[in-house]
């Protein structure tokens, strides 16, 4: 548990995404409805109340995490104002044991100390971005060509380890592409092989 962490990153277009133990984390719009698009950060706003609740919800139960949101808006979400932050479950759960009465904690570690939330994520030590231009035998040039970007761009993901959900679902569909043209080619040589026999 101290190492399961929640991640949040906003797009250049603004876009907001949290996933918690590198899944999306849920909003729980429908216990606790007060966003009606999504989350925020960095104020006190719907958004941010949504996401304290959520990620309260991830770690306690309906009841804590309903009666806490405003405060841990104000005391957490509130400082999250980077596009992209790191917040530790243990923070969370340290949080949770001085600010709230009682709780019904799942199966949990002993908390650390709370850290400051506002960090950048830490880079794999393996490059993305390198990972898939050796995957499909192709330069960065040509991913970007691939992709339709500009070589900037494929340049910027590489230094910066992370590429955006966009570019990752047209990399998915790139790669897929690829199989399927292959299981075509080898049909097509398949049947040349029949009619020449």
């Amino acid at each position: 548990m101290n190492n399961h962490v929640f991640k949040g990153h906003r797009t250049l277009l603004g876009n907001k995404f949290v996933t918690y133990r590198e899944l999306d984390l849920p909003t729980r719009a429908d216990i606790y409805k007060h966003s009606k698009n999504g989350f925020d950060w960095g104020n006190t706003s719907k958004g941010a109340l949504q996401l304290a609740f959520a990620i309260l919800y991830q770690l306690s139960n309906k009841e804590t995490s309903t009666k806490y949101a405003e405060q841990f808006c104000e005391n957490i979400v509130k400082k999250l104002n980077s596009r992209d932050w790191i917040l530790k479950a243990s923070e969370v759960l340290s949080w949770i044991e001085h600010n709230c009465d009682t709780v019904e904690q799942q199966e949990l570690s002993k908390p650390t100390k709370l850290q400051p939330v506002n960090k950048k994520i830490k880079k794999n030590k393996s490059n993305i971005v390198k990972e898939i231009c050796k995957e499909l035998n192709i330069t960065q040039k040509q991913l970007a060509q691939v992709l339709e970007v500009p070589e900037g761009t494929v340049s910027s993901w590489a230094v910066k380890n992370e590429i955006p959900r966009l570019g990752k679902k047209a990399i998915e569909f790139y790669i897929q592409n690829t199989k399927n043209q292959k299981i075509v080619d080898s049909y097509r040589s398949f049947i040349k092989l029949l009619q020449a026999s």
